[in-house]
């Protein structure tokens, strides 16, 4: 399923909460919708994520389903709301959607750096090697917006947890010329600093690995209801993966190269001896 036909992070979580209501309540779909005047159909988008709730019918859901959740109400309302993101331009359904409510993002790179460590130069030479051309506002909103997503690492409050994975070849590409790379390199060394970041770099030496085949995020959220999620973008778009064994395939891989990988302080270590030889 491409982002596109997704429902958001909020409103499939919300649903996910409702459908579980209704299970543990052991009633079945169809005695649901009767007690609750909507179609079964209806119902099922609901649970689903993909049709909008009010608080209203989550308030008839926890008197007819018999139970109280404290906080489904503000659930409700949040799920309701547009993400901050929109008003940059950045589409609800997005890798940003559920990076913003997640807890720790392990994300693999190979011939570029991840979003959330790059300096505003290094993004900028990116976006601008994108195939689709971005208008001068367009490129501003891009980079606001993961501008933004950096925020969270240094964040008091709900702050994110990065590991990051990235191929010795990301850190050699020249990306925006020798100015820009220096300065990303600089900029790479100091985030390793952050309690919120373990850089790990898979050296060129290493010949072959699992993760040769392309770049992907496991992302990790604070509610244990809440699954991982593997996401994976191609040149056309992404996907968003839910499937258990899936998941955790990727999970398994992601842990199986950090243990081939270099230390942090070694993989600090190459990035400085890069800086050097320049």
């Amino acid at each position: 399923m491409t982002t596109q036909q997704r429902p958001t992070f909020r409103r499939r979580r919300l649903g996910q909460r409702l459908r579980t209501m209704r299970e543990e309540a052991d009633m079945s779909l169809d005695k649901a919708c009767v007690l609750l005047d909507k179609s079964r159909s209806s119902l099922q988008r609901i649970e689903a994520g993909e049709t909008r709730v009010d608080v209203h019918l989550v308030r008839s859901m926890m008197d007819v389903y018999d139970q109280f959740v404290p906080d489904l109400v503000d659930r409700t309302r949040d799920a309701l709301k547009p993400g901050w993101w929109v008003s940059y331009g950045i589409k609800d359904m997005g890798y940003v959607d559920v990076e913003t409510e997640a807890a720790v993002v392990r994300e693999l790179t190979l011939l570029h750096l991840p979003g959330l460590l790059q300096t505003e130069g290094y993004m900028r030479a990116l976006f601008e090697l994108h195939q689709l051309k971005r208008t001068k506002k367009e490129l501003a909103n891009d980079v606001a917006v993961r501008l933004i997503r950096q925020e969270r690492l240094v964040a008091d409050e709900d702050p994110l947890r990065l590991v990051a994975l990235v191929d010795e070849a990301a850190l050699r590409q020249t990306i925006g010329g020798p100015k820009v790379m220096r300065a990303q390199l600089l900029h790479l060394i100091g985030m390793t600093e952050l309690s919120t970041i373990t850089l790990q770099v898979l050296p060129t030496g290493l010949g072959g690995h699992g993760g040769i085949s392309g770049s992907f995020i496991v992302l990790e959220f604070p509610d244990p209801h809440d699954p991982e999620l593997l996401y994976v973008s191609y040149p056309t778009g992404s996907t968003h993966i839910e499937e258990v064994d899936e998941v955790s395939r990727a999970r398994l891989l992601f842990d199986h190269l950090c243990s081939r990988a270099l230390s942090p302080a070694d993989s600090l270590a190459l990035i400085e001896r890069i800086l050097g030889s320049e």
